[in-house]
């Protein structure tokens, strides 16, 4: 075999254009690469032009600190870079390019040409470097012509200009975010497709860039640090009320140290707190953008800096997920007493809100506007929902589970309403086999019972944990890393108070001697939801919590008796969040003059 192919070295324009390809694979490669390098030059201003999708040009013009006639004789040639020095820099980048390969790759695949400093420096397959003199101009001016005309071969995989130019403005996109200090242009074809100014606030930037069709008045910044006098971490989360979503998580935007990056944890951290408050298999939009001292995260993993590895990501997954659920908790609460009548409504809270002293749930916690505290945040969970709520049912087909018989056989001897709450809410009576309708307060409600019953018994699991099963055979946890290892210390309180008892027997291995009592998962299970998809605890719980409510719960079309049907309206006024665990709304309401202006009465 040998023989026939023997090992040999490869031609030089030949392995250049190979490793070229690894970093840049398309025109938007180019746009990023090409941001990046104006970003690091201080640029105050960033235009980019491209033509024919970027296949046929892309300039970049910043009026950042320019190049001298040295640094353009050198600057295409493969690793050359002014960023780094020695291999320890990798390990604290402040830039957002660093390996000296763009511009090189560029060079590699298409016609280069840059000017700046009074000078052109023009080079390419086939020609190295080649300096000229021109009028000086402030800033650097760099441009990319007859992108993969040299290689064929890659040049056919290319989409149409159309679909090329739309992933070049979705880069530009997620580099401007980073950056609301920066006035950032996009032109195509010779039109302005883009103009934001420099000096916007991150969720302005974060709204105009991306063009949403929501009111930037619905989106929210939260803020939260690692504790310590010099923090390890920080971030700003930007996210929309529950009512700006998506059907998928392509809108939510991961920042770290001012790089956009995949991260699969990150982006869960996102949805675990956004939980039941998005139904529907609907999604938050949301950017986090995270500042992490560098010495902290690797971004030397990927060619085009995609992604990161971090020390630790354990506690700053844990961060955004409570500052989110915190937040969307409040808001939802905020939103449900805003709902209420003038004689039953409490006060209100801040909207535009900072966790300024980290992320919590407990009562304390002070929300800020503008760096003034303007009131306190209660512990909605330890609010939530009365331990006695249960209900009853007429049909003999309800679920026979325990929760549900339970329910069944305990509703109307412990249910009481308040008496001002009966005195104010009147059974109408079922509609449609699914909902119950009820007046009050001169408005029409139109109540979900399987939503509502849901609810109601969700909250009963969650006001009661601590049921837990001693295992015969402990499950045997051997970590991977000293990673692991913390993670596990880190959250074995937490994992102990919803049913999990972890022990370290030695470095490296431990043992969970207990699990909650509604567990149906294996040791497997409970290693890929710690270390692999970093579940909180809490979550682990609130998802058994809600499945078992779900299941247990009135179904559509169960007739209810009148008075089961009254309770369970009456009940449904006294919870705190209107909405099942999976986030969907437990009534609608109509108030008088929307119905008069329904049926166009005056």
């Amino acid at each position: 075999m040998s023989l026939e192919s023997p090992v040999r070295t490869l031609d030089a324009q030949v392995a250049r254009k190979i490793a070229a390809g690894e970093v840049i694979d398309r025109p938007n490669a180019v746009v990023r690469e090409l941001i990046d390098n104006a970003i690091d030059s201080g640029a105050k201003q960033i235009t980019v032009e491209i033509t024919g999708g970027g296949i046929e040009k892309i300039r970049v013009i910043d009026d950042g600190c320019g190049m001298t006639k040295e640094d353009l004789q050198n600057c295409a040639r493969p690793h050359a870079t002014s960023k780094i020095s020695t291999e320890v820099d990798l390990m604290n980048l402040s830039t957002l390019g660093f390996r000296g390969e763009a511009l090189a790759s560029i060079a590699a695949v298409a016609r280069l040409s840059i000017t700046s400093g009074g000078f052109k420096m023009r080079a390419s397959i086939t020609e190295d470097h080649i300096i000229e003199s021109v009028a000086l101009t402030k800033g650097t001016i760099v441009q990319s012509e007859g992108l993969f005309e040299n290689f064929p071969a890659r040049r056919q995989f290319l989409k149409r200009a159309a679909t090329e130019g739309l992933m070049c403005r979705n880069t530009f996109i997620e580099k401007a975010i980073s950056r609301p200090d920066i006035a950032f242009r996009f032109v195509s074809d010779g039109e302005t497709k883009l103009d934001l100014h420099a000096g916007q606030s991150l969720r302005d930037r974060f709204v105009d860039a991306n063009r949403y069709e929501y009111d930037k008045n619905l989106f929210y910044e939260v803020k939260s640090s690692a504790s310590g006098k010099d923090p390890d971490w920080s971030f700003s989360v930007i996210t929309g009320e529950p009512a700006v979503s998506r059907s998928n998580k392509k809108d939510i935007f991961i920042y770290v140290n001012g790089r956009r990056i995949q991260e699969y944890s990150l982006v869960q951290a996102i949805e675990y707190g956004g939980q039941g408050f998005f139904p529907n298999g609907t999604y938050p939009i949301a950017l986090v953008y995270i500042s992490v001292n560098p010495k902290l995260v690797d971004f030397n993993i990927h060619p085009a800096k995609k992604e990161a590895r971090f020390y630790d990501i354990s506690d700053l997954h844990h961060a955004i997920s409570s500052s989110v659920r915190t937040f969307y908790h409040n808001y939802t609460y905020q939103n449900f007493i805003n709902d209420k009548p003038a004689d039953e409504a409490t006060p209100t809270y801040e909207r535009h809100i900072t966790y300024k002293n980290g992320p919590s749930t407990s009562s304390g916690t002070a929300f800020h506007a503008s760096g003034t505290t303007v009131s306190q945040v209660h512990d909605l969970r330890s609010k939530y929902m009365p331990s006695s709520s249960r209900t009853s049912y007429s049909k003999p087909e309800i679920p026979t589970s325990s929760l549900a018989e339970e329910a069944m056989q305990s509703f109307s001897k412990e249910f009481t309403a308040p008496q001002e709450e009966k005195s104010k809410v009147q059974y109408i009576g079922p509609a449609l086999g699914t909902f119950l309708l009820a007046q009050k307060n001169n408005s029409l409600y139109i109540i979900d019972q399987h939503a509502v019953h849901e609810r109601i018994l969700f909250d009963k699991i969650m006001n009661n944990q601590g049921g837990r099963q001693q295992l015969l055979i402990p499950y045997k946890i051997r970590t991977e890393s000293k990673s692991q290892d913390n993670q596990l210390e880190k959250l074995k309180e937490r994992l102990s108070q919803i049913g999990f008892d972890a022990e370290k027997k030695e470095e490296g291995y431990w043992e969970i001697t207990s699990i909650p009592e509604r567990w149906t998962g294996t040791e497997y299970d409970f290693r890929s939801l710690i270390f692999v998809k970093n579940v909180e605890p809490e979550q682990i719980i609130r998802s058994i919590a809600a499945m078992t409510a779900c299941k247990a719960a009135v179904k559509d079309g169960y007739v209810l008796d009148d008075e089961t049907a009254a309770r369970l309206v009456e009940q449904a006024f006294t919870l705190e969040d209107p909405h099942c665990p999976h986030g969907r709304p437990i009534y609608t309401v109509l108030s008088r003059e929307q119905l008069f202006q329904l049926v166009k009465r005056t």
